[in-house]
């Protein structure tokens, strides 16, 4: 089992570079493309569990976002977070790096 889970999106240079750091890093990684293999409502709630921010930053609300109507007020607990992401993974903010019980996600605020 590896120290560490990247949440990885291959076209996001933010994603990239973290990649590139966990590459170099005295550390064993899994490298999981959550766009190829997304995660499901557990694994999504057992991942927000452990942020330390709040569920809704874990979204993005991009032009994507808006297209779809979304209200960001409507996506602020776990359970609703979740459901999000399920339905649209590539809401999924990333990098999200998560190490025992710890996960953080890898953007500037």
């Amino acid at each position: 089992m590896a120290d560490v889970t990247l949440f990885h999106n291959p076209n996001c240079s933010t994603s990239k570079h973290a990649l590139d750091e966990t590459k170099s890093a005295p550390t064993d990684t899994d490298v999981v493309q959550y766009l190829k293999t997304p995660l499901d409502r557990s694994a999504l709630l057992a991942l927000i569990d452990k942020l330390e921010d709040p569920p809704a930053d874990l979204v993005r609300k991009d032009s994507f976002f808006a297209d779809q109507e979304l209200a960001a007020a409507d996506y602020t607990t776990p359970e609703s977070v979740a459901d999000l992401l399920v339905l649209h993974p590539r809401l999924m903010q990333r990098p999200v790096l998560v190490k025992g019980e710890r996960a953080i996600i890898g953007r500037p605020k």
